[in-house]
Protein backbone atom coordinates (compact mmCIF):
# COMPACT_ATOMS: atom_id res chain seq x y z
CA UNK A 1 0.00 0.00 0.00
CA UNK A 2 1.14 3.47 -1.06
CA UNK A 3 2.11 5.88 2.11
CA UNK A 4 -0.19 8.61 2.91
CA UNK A 5 1.66 12.36 1.88
CA UNK A 6 1.17 14.44 5.58
CA UNK A 7 0.44 18.62 4.79
CA UNK A 8 1.14 20.94 7.90
CA UNK A 9 -1.32 23.62 6.87
CA UNK A 10 -1.18 27.45 8.11
CA UNK A 11 -5.17 28.48 8.39
CA UNK A 12 -4.08 31.97 9.58
CA UNK A 13 -4.89 34.43 12.21
CA UNK A 14 -8.97 33.67 12.71
CA UNK A 15 -10.51 35.05 10.18
CA UNK A 16 -12.11 32.19 7.67
CA UNK A 17 -11.72 34.45 4.58
CA UNK A 18 -7.75 34.76 5.15
CA UNK A 19 -7.85 30.96 4.71
CA UNK A 20 -5.66 30.40 1.35
CA UNK A 21 -7.40 28.40 -1.64
CA UNK A 22 -4.58 25.85 -1.56
CA UNK A 23 -5.08 25.39 2.67
CA UNK A 24 -8.63 25.19 1.66
CA UNK A 25 -7.82 22.40 -1.19
CA UNK A 26 -5.64 20.20 0.92
CA UNK A 27 -8.77 19.96 3.81
CA UNK A 28 -11.65 19.28 1.54
CA UNK A 29 -9.30 16.46 -0.06
CA UNK A 30 -7.89 14.97 3.21
CA UNK A 31 -9.24 12.10 4.68
CA UNK A 32 -8.19 12.80 8.23
CA UNK A 33 -7.92 16.62 9.43
CA UNK A 34 -5.42 16.53 12.70
CA UNK A 35 -6.66 19.12 15.24
CA UNK A 36 -4.13 20.52 17.70
CA UNK A 37 -5.86 20.05 21.37
CA UNK A 38 -3.90 22.70 24.13
CA UNK A 39 -6.61 20.55 26.43
CA UNK A 40 -8.88 23.60 27.41
CA UNK A 41 -11.77 22.23 24.61
CA UNK A 42 -11.32 25.16 22.63
CA UNK A 43 -10.55 24.38 19.38
CA UNK A 44 -9.68 27.57 17.19
CA UNK A 45 -7.67 26.04 13.75
CA UNK A 46 -10.86 23.55 13.32
CA UNK A 47 -13.97 26.56 13.96
CA UNK A 48 -11.29 28.77 11.16
CA UNK A 49 -11.75 25.78 8.67
CA UNK A 50 -15.09 25.23 9.84
CA UNK A 51 -17.71 23.29 6.84
CA UNK A 52 -14.48 22.60 5.09
CA UNK A 53 -13.62 20.15 7.62
CA UNK A 54 -16.97 18.64 7.70
CA UNK A 55 -17.52 14.64 7.84
CA UNK A 56 -13.94 14.04 8.09
CA UNK A 57 -11.67 11.69 10.42
CA UNK A 58 -10.77 13.88 13.25
CA UNK A 59 -7.10 13.22 14.89
CA UNK A 60 -6.90 14.99 18.21
CA UNK A 61 -3.35 15.88 19.16
CA UNK A 62 -2.12 17.03 21.88
CA UNK A 63 -0.48 20.84 22.10
CA UNK A 64 -0.06 21.25 25.76
CA UNK A 65 0.84 24.64 27.24
CA UNK A 66 3.52 23.88 29.17
CA UNK A 67 7.38 24.23 29.05
CA UNK A 68 8.30 20.55 30.77
CA UNK A 69 10.79 19.53 27.89
CA UNK A 70 9.54 15.81 28.76
CA UNK A 71 5.88 16.82 28.36
CA UNK A 72 6.14 18.56 25.14
CA UNK A 73 8.66 15.21 23.49
CA UNK A 74 5.72 12.98 25.00
CA UNK A 75 3.18 15.09 23.62
CA UNK A 76 5.04 15.44 19.80
CA UNK A 77 6.21 12.03 20.03
CA UNK A 78 2.38 10.66 20.28
CA UNK A 79 1.53 12.57 17.92
CA UNK A 80 3.74 11.46 15.44
CA UNK A 81 2.81 8.02 16.24
CA UNK A 82 -0.86 8.57 15.40
CA UNK A 83 0.09 10.58 12.27
CA UNK A 84 2.18 7.74 11.01
CA UNK A 85 0.04 5.25 11.45
CA UNK A 86 -2.61 7.15 9.54
CA UNK A 87 0.24 7.76 6.62
CA UNK A 88 0.74 3.64 6.86
CA UNK A 89 -2.98 3.16 6.14
CA UNK A 90 -2.66 5.47 2.82
CA UNK A 91 -4.45 8.44 4.10
CA UNK A 92 -3.85 11.77 3.59
CA UNK A 93 -3.88 14.09 6.90
CA UNK A 94 -3.92 17.46 6.84
CA UNK A 95 -2.84 18.95 10.03
CA UNK A 96 -4.27 22.02 10.59
CA UNK A 97 -2.64 25.31 12.91
CA UNK A 98 -2.90 28.46 13.50
CA UNK A 99 -1.46 31.24 11.55
CA UNK A 100 1.37 29.69 9.81
CA UNK A 101 3.27 26.70 10.51
CA UNK A 102 6.99 28.15 10.01
CA UNK A 103 6.32 30.88 12.97
CA UNK A 104 6.19 29.84 16.20
CA UNK A 105 3.72 26.71 15.92
CA UNK A 106 3.69 23.70 17.60
CA UNK A 107 2.81 21.75 14.85
CA UNK A 108 6.83 21.44 13.64
CA UNK A 109 8.04 19.89 16.14
CA UNK A 110 5.43 16.47 14.50
CA UNK A 111 6.52 17.42 11.31
CA UNK A 112 10.43 17.07 11.94
CA UNK A 113 9.44 13.96 13.58
CA UNK A 114 7.73 11.98 10.99
CA UNK A 115 9.66 13.64 8.26
CA UNK A 116 12.70 11.39 10.47
CA UNK A 117 10.84 8.26 9.89
CA UNK A 118 11.00 8.44 6.37
CA UNK A 119 7.07 9.56 5.49
CA UNK A 120 6.73 12.42 3.04
CA UNK A 121 5.97 15.71 4.41
CA UNK A 122 4.95 19.25 3.74
CA UNK A 123 4.24 22.47 4.69
CA UNK A 124 1.79 24.87 3.30
CA UNK A 125 2.06 28.48 4.59
CA UNK A 126 -0.68 30.47 6.11
CA UNK A 127 -0.92 34.86 6.67
CA UNK A 128 0.94 35.49 10.05
CA UNK A 129 -1.39 36.95 12.97
CA UNK A 130 1.01 39.80 12.63
CA UNK A 131 0.88 40.49 8.75
CA UNK A 132 -3.11 40.79 9.70
CA UNK A 133 -2.94 43.05 12.57
CA UNK A 134 -0.57 45.11 10.77
CA UNK A 135 -3.51 45.13 7.82
CA UNK A 136 -6.44 45.52 10.28
CA UNK A 137 -4.45 48.90 12.00
CA UNK A 138 -4.02 49.72 8.57
CA UNK A 139 -0.41 50.55 9.01
CA UNK A 140 2.79 48.94 7.10
CA UNK A 141 5.17 46.60 9.24
CA UNK A 142 7.93 47.44 7.39
CA UNK A 143 9.06 49.85 4.95
CA UNK A 144 11.99 51.23 2.62
CA UNK A 145 15.45 50.10 4.50
CA UNK A 146 13.33 49.32 7.72
CA UNK A 147 14.29 45.99 9.70
CA UNK A 148 11.64 43.76 11.40
CA UNK A 149 12.20 41.56 14.61
CA UNK A 150 9.79 39.36 15.78
CA UNK A 151 9.88 38.48 19.61
CA UNK A 152 7.72 36.00 22.01
CA UNK A 153 7.21 38.27 24.27
CA UNK A 154 5.93 35.44 27.02
CA UNK A 155 8.81 33.34 26.89
CA UNK A 156 11.53 35.34 27.53
CA UNK A 157 13.06 39.00 28.54
CA UNK A 158 12.32 41.54 26.07
CA UNK A 159 14.53 44.23 27.04
CA UNK A 160 17.63 43.39 24.75
CA UNK A 161 15.11 43.99 21.75
CA UNK A 162 13.79 47.19 22.97
CA UNK A 163 17.53 49.01 21.67
CA UNK A 164 17.51 47.90 18.61
CA UNK A 165 17.03 49.33 15.05
CA UNK A 166 14.17 47.97 13.76
CA UNK A 167 10.30 47.69 14.13
CA UNK A 168 9.19 45.26 16.63
CA UNK A 169 6.23 42.12 16.81
CA UNK A 170 5.37 40.89 19.95
CA UNK A 171 4.25 37.94 20.05
CA UNK A 172 1.85 35.62 22.76
CA UNK A 173 2.46 38.06 25.50
CA UNK A 174 -0.54 36.94 27.09
CA UNK A 175 -0.51 37.35 31.51
CA UNK A 176 3.23 39.09 30.48
CA UNK A 177 0.81 41.89 28.31
CA UNK A 178 1.33 44.40 31.52
CA UNK A 179 5.03 43.94 32.02
CA UNK A 180 5.35 44.75 28.41
CA UNK A 181 3.94 48.04 28.75
CA UNK A 182 5.58 48.87 31.10
CA UNK A 183 9.19 47.37 29.69
CA UNK A 184 7.91 49.69 26.78
CA UNK A 185 7.37 52.82 29.06
CA UNK A 186 10.25 52.66 30.34
CA UNK A 187 12.13 52.41 27.15
CA UNK A 188 10.23 55.55 25.84
CA UNK A 189 8.42 53.25 23.07
CA UNK A 190 5.01 52.91 24.64
CA UNK A 191 3.79 55.87 21.94
CA UNK A 192 4.61 54.09 19.37
CA UNK A 193 2.97 50.78 20.04
CA UNK A 194 -0.50 49.27 19.00
CA UNK A 195 -2.43 46.18 20.07
CA UNK A 196 -4.77 43.45 18.34
CA UNK A 197 -6.37 41.48 20.26
CA UNK A 198 -7.41 37.52 18.74
CA UNK A 199 -7.73 39.36 14.99
CA UNK A 200 -10.10 38.21 12.73
CA UNK A 201 -12.03 36.32 15.62
CA UNK A 202 -14.84 36.68 17.96
CA UNK A 203 -13.93 38.95 20.60
CA UNK A 204 -11.19 40.92 18.67
CA UNK A 205 -10.30 44.09 20.22
CA UNK A 206 -7.85 46.57 18.40
CA UNK A 207 -6.08 49.45 19.99
CA UNK A 208 -3.80 51.50 17.92
CA UNK A 209 -2.71 53.11 21.03
CA UNK A 210 -1.36 50.63 23.03
CA UNK A 211 -1.35 52.72 26.15
CA UNK A 212 -4.81 52.56 26.18
CA UNK A 213 -4.95 49.21 26.88
CA UNK A 214 -6.32 49.18 30.99
CA UNK A 215 -7.60 45.35 31.63
CA UNK A 216 -4.97 43.03 30.55
CA UNK A 217 -5.28 41.38 27.01
CA UNK A 218 -5.51 37.41 26.07
CA UNK A 219 -3.34 35.28 24.14
CA UNK A 220 -3.62 35.84 20.84
CA UNK A 221 -2.21 39.37 21.26
CA UNK A 222 0.27 41.05 19.12
CA UNK A 223 2.01 44.30 19.73
CA UNK A 224 3.23 46.15 17.28
CA UNK A 225 6.37 49.07 18.08
CA UNK A 226 7.20 51.05 14.82
CA UNK A 227 10.87 52.45 15.52
CA UNK A 228 12.42 50.94 18.33
CA UNK A 229 16.01 52.05 19.15
CA UNK A 230 15.46 55.92 17.31
CA UNK A 231 15.12 58.57 19.54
Amino acid sequence: MERGILYGVGVGPGDPELLTLKAARLIQEADVVAVPDKGSGEKTALNIVGALAEGKELLSCAAPMTRDPAALEAAYTANADAVCALLDQGKQVVFITLGDPTVYSTYIYTHRKVRARGYEAHLIPGVPSFCAAAARLGESLCEGSERLMIVPASHKEVDDCLGLDANLVFMKAGREIGALQDKLEEAGLLDRAALVESCGMAGERVYPRFRDLEDGAGYFSVVLVKGGGQP
